[in-house]
C-alpha cells in the first residue's frame, strides 16, 4: 500500500509539472512565431501563405527547388542558390540565382512569362576561354509563343527522351528550334565581342539595329537585312 501510494503521489506530480509546462508553451508560442530574430541560420527556407500555397523559396545549391507548373513539380535539376518565386496560382514566374568561382560565374534576375519561361533578364556570365576571363553582362528580353507553354514544352522533351534515341532526340530539339516558339528581342550590355551598347531583332530573332561602342572606343551604327548580313554602317 505504502509503494501504491508513492507511485500516486508520484504521478500526482507529474501531471502537474506537465500541465505547467504545455500551459508554459502556450503562453510562449505567439510570441515564439512573432519573435524577432537578429540571425537565422538554415540550407532553405519556404516563404508560404496560410492557405499553404509557396510564395518564394530562399535556398543554398543543394536543397534549391526545382521549380513548378500547372500544380506539379518540374523534375529535379541541377539549379543555383537564390530566390525562386511563384505566383497566385502557386506556378514558378522568376528567381534571382548566383553561383560561381574566378573562372565561372553568373547571376540571374528572370522574369517569367505566365505558364511560360523567362521574358526579361538582368543578367551576368563570366566564362574562361582558354587563358582568357570572357564577360557579357545586361538586359535581355524574349517573345515567347503563348500556345506552346513550358508544360508543353517539357512534355515534348519527355516524349523525345521516351524515344530512347540520340539521334532522334538532337532532330527533335533541331524541329522545335526551327519552329520559332522563342525570339530574343533585346541585348542592352556588354557582348561576349567587348561592345558595349544596344542590338535589337525582329519578330524572327535576327539581327536587325545595332548601335553601339566597339573595342576600339568607336560608335557604330550596323542596319541589317532579314537574314542577319549587315547593309549600312555609320
Amino acid at each position: 500500500m505504502e509503494n501504491l501510494a508513492k507511485q500516486v503521489r508520484i504521478l500526482k506530480i507529474y501531471a502537474i509539472v506537465l500541465t505547467l509546462v504545455v500551459l508554459a508553451l502556450i503562453v510562449y508560442m505567439p510570441n515564439f512565431n512573432n519573435g524577432h530574430y537578429k540571425e537565422i541560420t538554415a540550407e532553405r527556407i519556404n516563404i508560404i501563405e496560410k492557405t499553404g500555397k509557396l510564395r518564394m523559396v530562399i535556398s543554398n545549391k543543394e536543397m534549391q527547388h526545382p521549380g513548378r507548373m500547372d500544380n506539379k513539380d518540374l523534375p529535379t535539376r541541377d539549379r543555383p542558390a537564390g530566390m525562386i518565386f511563384f505566383n497566385d496560382e502557386g506556378d514558378e514566374d522568376g528567381g534571382l540565382v548566383y553561383d560561381g568561382n574566378k573562372n565561372v560565374a553568373s547571376m540571374t534576375y528572370s522574369f517569367d512569362q505566365y505558364k511560360n519561361d523567362q521574358i526579361m533578364q538582368l543578367q551576368y556570365e563570366q566564362d574562361k576561354d582558354g587563358n582568357k576571363i570572357v564577360r557579357s553582362y545586361g538586359l535581355n528580353m524574349w517573345d515567347r509563343n503563348d500556345e506552346f507553354t513550358l508544360s508543353k514544352r517539357l512534355a515534348y522533351f519527355d516524349s523525345l527522351k521516351n524515344l530512347k534515341d540520340t539521334n532522334a532526340f538532337n532532330d527533335g530539339i533541331k524541329k522545335l528550334k526551327a519552329a520559332g516558339f522563342t525570339h530574343q528581342r533585346l541585348f542592352v550590355g556588354k557582348n561576349t565581342n567587348g561592345e558595349v551598347g544596344l542590338f535589337l531583332n525582329d519578330a524572327n530573332g535576327k539581327p536587325r539595329l545595332n548601335i553601339y561602342i566597339n573595342k576600339q572606343n568607336q560608335p557604330v551604327i550596323e542596319t541589317l537585312d532579314e537574314k542577319g548580313r549587315v547593309i549600312g554602317v555609320k
